[in-house]
Order: structure tokens, then C-alpha cells, then sequence
């Protein structure tokens, strides 16, 4: 069982709550082993938002009301933190870096946590605190 504080990305997020994704059971699973909340930012909620929207209507709502049960916190306000999040996103230029992926990765420096729940390869790539890697759960 991991303990709570684990950061998480969009695309497991999303599997979770669509039945037609291929990777659904599997976040299932990840999230059974895990104990909320999870950690992740207002980039994550918006993607996780965005994408469900396109699964069905009520999609956003869905993924608003985890939050409202205590399954993630929005741990980062990206406000407090464009210079950082600006020099992520320049630093990681040659990959598809995302918003969210730079403000996850501020995340982690902010509250020493080097596990993440994410199906992105690229967090094998990024560091965090200049050379500390990522724990891919």
C-alpha cells in the first residue's frame, strides 16, 4: 500500500473514470493500492476535465466530485510559481512537456515527493530538484 501524498497526472484520472479506456482497469488497480489524497494541480483537474468531456457529458462533474470525496488536492497554485514552472518548461522543450506535466513537477519539488501515478514515459525523463527522478507507480 502506498501512503497518501503520491502526485498524480491526468491519464490516470481519466482511465479511472471511463470504462472505455484501455488503461481503466489498471488505474483501478493503481488507485486501490494507494491511500488518498492524492496530490496534482488545477493543469490536471482541467485536462482530466477537458478529456472527459469527451467521453460524456457529466465527465467534468465526475472528476470534480473526487475531489469533493477527498481522493485528490489541488496542491499547487501555478500563480505562485511562473518563474519555476516557465524555466520547467524551457528546460524540457525537446519533449512534449505539458503545463501540467511543468506543475506537477513544481509539485514535487514543493513537497518532497518523488512518487507520481502517471502513464507518461516522460516523467522517466524529468527530474525533479534538479537531478532527483521520479517513482513511477
Amino acid at each position: 500500500m502506498n501512503a497518501a501524498g503520491i502526485l498524480l497526472d491526468t491519464g490516470p484520472l481519466v482511465a479511472l473514470l471511463s470504462e472505455h479506456d484501455a488503461n481503466h482497469a489498471r488505474a483501478r488497480r493503481l488507485f486501490a493500492e494507494c491511500v488518498p489524497p492524492f496530490r496534482c494541480c488545477e493543469a490536471v483537474v482541467a485536462e482530466a476535465c477537458f478529456l472527459m468531456r469527451k467521453v460524456h457529458a457529466a465527465g467534468p462533474a465526475e472528476v470534480v466530485a473526487l475531489a469533493s470525496r477527498g481522493v485528490y488536492t489541488v496542491a499547487i497554485s501555478a500563480a505562485e510559481h511562473w518563474t519555476n514552472i516557465e524555466a520547467l518548461l524551457k528546460k524540457y522543450s525537446d519533449r512534449p512537456i505539458s503545463f501540467a506535466d511543468a506543475c506537477l513537477i513544481r509539485c514535487a519539488e514543493i513537497h518532497d515527493e518523488a512518487r507520481i501515478l502517471t502513464f507518461d514515459r516522460d516523467f522517466g525523463v524529468y527530474k525533479w530538484a534538479r537531478n532527483r527522478k521520479f517513482e513511477l507507480v
